[in-house]
This record gives structure tokens, sequence and C-alpha cells, in this order.
């Protein structure tokens, strides 16, 4: 239990929380900045893949310089080597943003608990009080 030594004390508090709170705010803000790009380029990767599969030829063509192969969902199609790099760099770099979002998001919701929780505490300390 916390005592108040007088209105300084008060304001302190106050501005402390606003402070917690504003921290709450971008932590959350950095979660989702990461998250939904990361999302996005998996989703983008995705249809790629999928056009790659569908428009792909299955044997190499030298002539097209297509001769990097790619495993997409148990059949290999030849791709060039640009195709290959383009396609992994946005699949490695979408999920890792999308990791860094989750690590953010995880860290969020913790301190967002543990912020409800100390608050809920200050809650029934204070209905105690006489």
């Amino acid at each position: 239990m916390r005592k108040h030594l007088g209105v300084a004390d008060d304001s302190i508090e106050m501005g402390t929380e606003m402070m917690k709170a504003q921290q709450l705010r971008g932590l959350r803000f950095a979660a989702l900045f990461f998250l939904l790009p990361g999302l996005g380029g998996m989703l983008a990767a995705a249809m790629l893949s999928t056009h790659y599969l569908d428009t792909m030829p299955r044997m190499p063509v030298p002539e097209e310089m297509r001769y990097t192969p790619r495993n997409i969902h148990g059949t290999v199609v030849y791709e060039t080597e640009e195709e290959d790099r383009r396609l992994s760099v946005l699949e490695y770099m979408s999920t890792g943003l999308f990791v860094v979002g989750l690590g953010l998001g995880v860290v969020y919701l913790r301190q967002w608990g543990i912020a409800n929780a100390i608050s809920a505490e200050e809650d029934e300390y204070a209905e105690n009080a006489p």
C-alpha cells in the first residue's frame, strides 16, 4: 500500500502513469508496424510462389536462363537466378519482420498485463481504505 504525502506526490504518480501509458501505446504501434508488413509480405510471397508454380517450366530451359530449381509444394519448377533471389529475399524479409513484430507484441501483452494487475491491486487497496 502506498502512502500519499501530498499534492506533489500525486502529480508525480500521475505523470509516471501517463508515461507508462504512452510507452505501452508506442510498443503496440511498433508491434503492429512490424507485424502487418511482415504478414503482407508473407501473403505476397505465397501469391508469387503460387504464380511461379502455375507459370514456370517443370524442366530447365537454358535458352531463357531458367536452370535454378525451386521446390514448391512438392513440384520442382525452374526459374532464373533473379526470380529465385527476389522470391527468397521477399520470404526472408517478411518472415523476419513478422517475427520481430510478434516479439514486440508479446512484450506489449506482458507489459499491459503487468500494468493492469498493478492497477487492479491499487484499486483493491483503495476500496479497503478507511
